[in-house]
């Protein structure tokens, strides 16, 4: 089951979501993160931090787990 992360906007980029989710602890981490783990956005793999994600998105991280953009209430 995917883990439902909240988010207050209507789009966020990979790399905050990441941070939003305590995968890492700061924004510098990412990069590195991303360079060492896969990641699917919605069944395709995607490694940008840029990569802008949208609700209902799901991401996957290998080794990690499953995660929903949700838009908090």
């Amino acid at each position: 089951m995917a883990e439902p992360i909240e988010i207050k906007t209507d789009q966020i980029t990979l790399g905050q979501f990441i941070k939003l989710a305590n995968v890492v602890e700061s924004g510098g981490m990412v990069k590195l993160f991303l360079q060492d783990y896969t990641v699917y956005v919605n069944g395709e793999q995607d490694q940008r931090r840029g990569r802008k994600l949208y609700i209902n998105d799901q991401v996957e991280i290998e080794e990690v787990g499953i995660f929903i953009v949700t838009k908090e209430a």
